[in-house]
């Protein structure tokens, strides 16, 4: 007895020196404002907060320069064409800043001094949108006065390829304009896709035909005009109204082709041009009721006009053309009260969007769809001495019509996610959610296209959402030098929309997609970031694995694949130099294993005051850079295809960015939304 009650009185004693170690790590220094010196990661239930470091700030010039250092699990950064993906592939990436959704535009112009720190939330709640894997939310002071005016350019230099940005802002009191103009363009002559394919026809026999691209050519050009004006008073309001213009232009590209098809070749020509305009307007205003209370409103219009001209000419000519118009309406509407025990909220989002594509020439059709959505949550965020919780509830309604075509679905949404600290440094954490998923405005069209001279693609406009569950269980640990965490994470979708194809008398095979039985997902994940030297070296690896179930009507496809990520930054001073590498992502759904291609880049860059010049050399040594490949194990068509591009192998770019601030007094201003722009046209290709 007595020695049960020493070892019980010892493991209290090394408990308590576990905790009070931790709490003295994470002490904070203030020097004239609080300057966070203890852990820079810091968990909670629904992801993570991070607060850069004075270093990585300095070294960065703009939003995506500061997230590519911060080695975020899953995310990959590619600060070239400017955009950020999920590695996973488990959905989209959400940025905001100051919790409004922004885009290339507000990225660039961002000034990391001005960060405060970073919510990276990796378990979006209910009150986040469809097909959101990760949030990426930046939290930033604003000048109270001044002014800002910049240039981001980055130029290809093996390639012709370029992005550039001209903004300027202005900040007088409570108001702040700003207006930026951006200009991209693409010119590649390198890409070359490669496909066999074999049909087995009615009468058993099997017909084989090889498509070899001889000769592209993919051009595009995008032009963007954005003006913004914010009205904002940290303590009480904000109101926020934004216009912005977006033009695209594909002039004509296409794609030569050698068909080798039994003991007859001959080659064809696919070709497409494309030109698209889209108007935006957003409106966001926030109010602070009380001292705990707030309200949050918010309401996206967007308009897009597309005209489509493609063509091809595999077996016998095939040509069409789509005029289409989308018109869409987003609002949202918050409540929040900050409550002693819990944090309550309560929301309520409508979309309304009408869509209608006409097509002529070798397809003759008109799609008007009707789509809206209506969403309501209400979501509890608390804490019980160890243990931090978010609950949430939702239910959404769907309604889809297109002539004789309609339903109606309804789902119940709940998700709960619990973390428990068994001590400071260490965080065990669950989390469970179900949600819905809708499948591309396109699929549901009643258009048939072909798409060479054996295969058609089919929408299906009886198509119904699914509904997808989700597990989460992490245990984490975090050390002012030092995170890492563990993960499994599993899914199941019942009823999916998994592709089938049919194989008809005449022998076309048609690609579409039916309501089948399941898919599940699970996924094991190891991360681990650290400084080897403090404020001069981290490195940050990541292995996972990633095993898939698809249980179609008449087929069952499973296999396992594995992945990693390294990233190592070194800070020299003015000069920063990175690298980074993952090895891509590979997934099989329904009847197609695909493959994303893996990605290195390695980058200098350096910084004179308000000048910042990078250098990034992308894909080293790969003259030939595999950038998709896709496997298609049907009972009826086996093919593989594989795309590589020359153009993006050993792919040197210099970005010169300068930025010129005036006005240095800064306030901290809260804000919140939920909307974005519409970007689906709902074209079948």
């Amino acid at each position: 007895m007595d020695t049960m009650k020493r070892i019980n009185i010892l493991l209290v004693l090394f408990v308590y020196a576990l905790v009070g170690s931790a709490q003295n790590e994470t002490k904070t220094i203030e020097l004239g404002e609080v300057e966070i010196k203890a852990a820079k990661v810091i968990h909670k239930p629904d992801g993570q907060i991070i607060y850069p470091t004075e270093t990585q700030k300095n070294a960065s010039h703009s939003g995506y320069s500061i997230l590519q250092k911060l080695s975020l699990p899953n995310i990959r950064v590619d600060e070239v064409s400017q955009s950020l993906s999920a590695i996973d592939g488990r959905g989209s990436i959400q940025l905001r800043i100051n919790g409004i959704i922004v885009g290339r535009e507000e990225m660039l112009a961002l000034s990391p001094g001005s960060i405060s720190r970073i919510d990276f939330i990796d378990n979006p709640g209910v009150r986040y949108g469809e097909g959101i894997a990760y949030v990426i939310n930046i939290l930033t002071r604003r000048a109270d006065s001044g002014y800002t005016v910049g240039i981001d350019l980055t130029q290809a230099l093996t390639a012709k390829s370029g992005n550039d940005l001209i903004y300027g802002k202005w900040n007088a009191g409570n108001s702040e304009l700003s207006l930026s103009y951006n200009f991209g363009y693409k010119d590649f002559k390198g890409n070359r896709t490669d496909e066999t394919a074999h049909y087995l026809l009615t009468d058993g026999s099997t017909h084989t035909i090889e498509r070899n691209d001889l000769a592209s050519r993919s051009r595009n050009f995008n032009n963007g005009l954005q003006l913004k004006y914010n009205l904002a008073d940290s303590a009480d309001y904000v109101f926020q109204a934004s216009l912005k213009a977006d033009f695209s232009h594909i002039p004509n590209n296409y794609n030569r082709k050698r068909i080798i098809e039994e003991d007859e070749q001959y080659i064809a020509t696919q070709c497409e041009r494309n030109r698209s305009s889209s108007p935006v307007l957003d409106l966001y205003f926030f109010k602070q009721l009380t001292s705990r209370q707030s309200l949050t409103l918010n309401a996206v219009g967007t308009y897009i006009a597309t005209s489509l001209r493609s063509s091809y000419d595999e077996g016998a000519p095939y040509a069409y053309q789509v005029e289409g118009k989308t018109y869409s309406l987003m609002s949202e509407a918050i409540y929040e009260n900050r409550l002693k025990p819990f944090t309550f909220t309560v929301g309520a989002n409508y979309m309304q969007k009408y869509t209608k594509n006409k097509y002529t020439g070798d397809v003759n059709s008109v799609n008007p769809m009707h789509n809206r959505s209506v969403y309501a949550f209400a979501e509890i965020k608390g804490k019980l001495g160890p243990i931090r919780y978010v609950a949430g509830v939702g239910g959404s309604y769907l309604d889809y019509r297109q002539q004789a075509h309609d339903y109606q679905y309804w789902l119940f949404r709940p998700k709960a996610s619990v973390a428990y600290n068994p001590v400071q440094a260490v965080q065990l954490k669950y989390d469970f959610q179900i949600s819905e998923h809708v499948s591309r405005v396109a699929m549901i069209s009643n258009t048939s296209i072909r798409n060479n001279s054996m295969e058609w693609t089919l929408g299906n406009p009886d198509i119904r959402p699914n509904r997808e569950q989700a597990h989460t269980f992490q245990v984490s640990y975090t050390h002012p030098r030092f995170q890492s965490f563990v993960q499994a994470y599993g899914k199941r979708c019942h009823q999916p929309n998994m592709a089938t194809y049919i194989r008809t008398e005449d022998n076309r095979f048609v690609y579409t997609q039916l309501n089948q039985k399941e898919i599940d997902v699970l996924n094991l994940m190891l991360y681990a970031n650290g400084w080897i030297v403090p404020d001069k070296l981290s490195i940050a690896l990541s292995g996972t694995l990633f095993r898939c179930f698809n249980f179609g009507e008449d087929y069952t496809h499973c296999k396992t694949f594995y992945s990693g990520t390294a990233n190592v930054q070194a800070y020299l001073g003015k000069l920063t130099l990175s690298a980074f590498m993952d090895s891509g992502f590979r997934f099989l759904e329904g009847e197609t294993e695909g493959f994303n291609g893996s990605f290195v880049s390695l980058n200098a860059s350096y910084r004179y005051k308000n000048l910042n010049l990078s250098l990034a050399w992308q894909q080293p040594f790969r003259n030939r850079y595999k950038q998709f490949q896709s496997d298609v194990y049907n009972r009826y068509v086996r093919k593989t295809t594989a795309l590589h591009c020359r153009d993006l192998g050993n792919f040197v770019s210099l970005n010169i960015a300068w930025k010129f601030s005036q006005g240095r007094a800064y306030k901290d201003v809260r804000r919140n939304i939920e909307q974005k722009a519409d970007k689906d046209t709902g074209i079948l290709r």
